[in-house]
């Protein structure tokens, strides 16, 4: 029999919660057979929740924690003070290892802090960088790293790099990935100076596949597999991408409802329309996860309901059985 895949949901984190989480916890559990969810938060709210569903009981478990950690919270003294919230306490098991994976839609600040705090970076990564799936024309590229570390260094960026590559094979299913640095021309000369502090290292890098640079206009196009950059660059492309994506759709939207005429047309696209959108849906890729940390933090948008609860759960399924934590830790270890 196939060793059960255990994973923490903060049950507690997110704008619908716990609703959504527990919801999405169920869906996850009733479609894959080899997980077991642990859901961690308000013990007599999340039972109240699952009171409503119908799941393998043996498969679903909450562990109580009696504290949230709320978004406008200072999140280096909410992971300190508050040891008994769904954040910290889902994180702990991983750490002592009755969890292989947590997944939160909570305070993005506290998931991080707590991942480098509570989980522990992988012995070796200097920094451990948050990375989303994006869509793009040609399916999917990983943004790295777009929230986690600001200040980055050049070499920091060189690890993300094999990280991201590392990520994309095994769970993403790409062979020999492309990595490209985020800058504002093609020409080696251009950019800032930590964009010219990496990109000697990356081309030494026998590795990664790297390819040079990438412009932000070419990023929807799928020019390359991995974006590489650090937070600051990276939040702001994935902000302005969502901000895109839904400003557009709902033009779109308003222009196919504008007259008879085009209403008719609208029926006749909506098939290929719906396929089209839930191709460049972001949520359909589920969570964010840190890389380069002794387990495995998945961090869910805030406002995500059931159906990105229930991809993250996948992610983290796939994450483990390619054992992508010891790929990393080999990878790391060899280059050191």
């Amino acid at each position: 029999m196939q060793e059960l895949v255990k994973i923490a949901i903060d049950a507690m984190g997110g704008d619908n919660a716990p609703a959504e989480i527990v919801k999405g916890a169920v869906e996850a559990v009733n479609e894959h057979k080899e997980v077991k969810i642990f859901l961690v938060g308000k013990q007599d709210l999340i039972k109240k929740e699952l009171a409503q569903y119908t799941f393998d009981q043996a498969r679903i478990e909450i562990v109580h924690a009696a504290q949230v950690i709320d978004n406008n919270e200072h999140p280096v003294a909410a992971i300190r003070s508050k040891k008994d919230s769904s954040i910290v306490v889902a994180q702990k098991m991983v750490r002592e290892g009755k969890a292989d994976a947590v997944i939160s839609a909570g305070s993005t600040g506290a998931i991080l802090v707590g991942g480098q705090l509570v989980v522990g970076r992988i012995k070796g990564v200097e920094r451990a960088p948050l990375a989303a799936i994006i869509p793009t024309t040609k399916g999917v590229s990983l943004l790295i790293d777009c929230g986690a570390n600001v200040d980055a260094r050049a070499s920091h960026l060189l690890q993300f790099a094999k990280m991201g590559s590392i990520y994309m094979e095994n769970v993403v299913g790409k062979k020999n990935p492309s990595v490209a640095l985020v800058n504002i021309g093609l020409e080696e000369e251009k950019g800032n100076q930590l964009v010219k502090d990496t990109m000697p290292l990356l081309k030494e890098c026998k590795t990664i596949n790297f390819i040079g640079s990438v412009e932000s206009r070419e990023i929807p196009h799928g020019w390359c597999d991995v974006i590489l950059c650090e937070a600051f660059t990276g939040n702001v492309i994935l902000k302005l991408y969502e901000g895109t994506a839904s400003a557009f759709m709902g033009k779109f939207k308003k222009a196919l409802l504008s007259s008879t005429r085009s209403k008719l047309g609208a029926l006749l696209i909506k098939p290929a329309l719906k396929n089209m959108i839930k191709e460049m849906d972001a949520s359909e890729y589920g969570g964010a996860p840190m890389l380069g940390l002794n387990g495995l933090v998945v961090k869910c948008h805030g406002s995500s309901k059931s159906k990105e609860i229930r991809i993250a759960v996948g992610q983290c399924i796939t994450f483990k059985r390619e054992d992508v934590t010891g790929k990393i830790k080999a990878h790391i270890a060899q280059e050191s």
